[in-house]
């Protein structure tokens, strides 16, 4: 059985790293050599690969194009090959990979994309959980509500940028106006990708709100939450905050502190 293991091992990293075929590998073919049948198994192997990255950053290939997007894909496979039979976990490396492809230099802004495309995949496969009920909480009695310990979505990610990328992954949505003028210098922002029933929707957050929303998602209560927020930012307005993440389906369920 080792000796099977070892033979299997050695053909998965002729196909993934481009490697010699092991001299004990049967190349007995009768109508064409094993160096072709090996490069049959290496492009479907890229090609799923190039798929499962396509099927999760759409919007950078729409941005960047066909032809660039599959040479970017062929790079990042070379240098990240697949660690899990499920490829939809494929391609978390992509953003930061980006960030040193060379021929991807010139758009700053690539980079911030992909990691926003990465949350909206991440937000589509998280496990499922109902929005939070209004009508419980308002049963809650109005001086419990500093000790109130919100629960997020697990769809839930905030995206930092230093670019619009919200205003970039919008427009370049199904149905979405194909006359779009985005300055990609235009200044932060801050996005926040959620999932309600089976489609992702991406949201903006100004900082008060991400900052709030962070302590919240450690588990600090309601009230602790605000008053740190509003000591950084006195303007804060927790009513409309709350209202807005609310809508957007960001909460899930809450408890009292101290209790399950």
């Amino acid at each position: 059985m080792s000796s099977l293991n070892d033979d299997l091992f050695r053909f998965t990293q002729a196909i993934v790293s481009d490697v010699a075929l092991p001299a004990q590998i049967n190349r007995a073919y009768l109508n064409y050599p094993a160096t072709t049948a090996l490069e049959v198994y290496r492009n479907n192997y890229r090609g799923n690969l190039h798929d499962a990255l396509a099927g999760a950053y759409p919007v950078i290939e729409q941005l960047v194009g066909k032809e660039f997007f599959r040479s970017l894909t062929r790079a990042f496979i070379a240098q990240h090959p697949s660690h899990s039979g499920n490829l939809h976990h494929y391609g978390k490396q992509l953003p930061a990979f980006i960030r040193t492809f060379t021929p991807a230099q010139s758009l700053a802004y690539l980079p911030d994309v992909a990691t926003l495309e990465w949350a909206c995949h991440c937000a589509y496969f998280a496990v499922d959980a109902a929005r939070l009920d209004i009508s419980k909480l308002a049963q809650t009695p109005p001086e419990q509500y500093s000790h109130l310990i919100l629960h997020t979505h697990p769809a839930c990610h905030v995206v930092r940028s230093s670019y619009p990328v919200a205003a970039i992954w919008h427009a370049h949505q199904p149905g979405a106006v194909e006359d779009f003028h985005i300055d990609p210098d235009s200044g932060p922002s801050i996005a926040v990708v959620i999932r309600n029933e089976d489609v992702v929707q991406v949201g903006d957050l100004v900082e008060a709100e991400a900052d709030w929303l962070s302590s919240l998602r450690t588990g600090t209560t309601l009230g602790a939450a605000t008053d740190v927020t509003l000591e950084k930012y006195p303007h804060f307005d927790l009513s409309q905050s709350l209202t807005k993440l609310v809508s957007l389906g960001v909460f899930t369920d809450f408890n009292l502190e101290g209790t399950q």
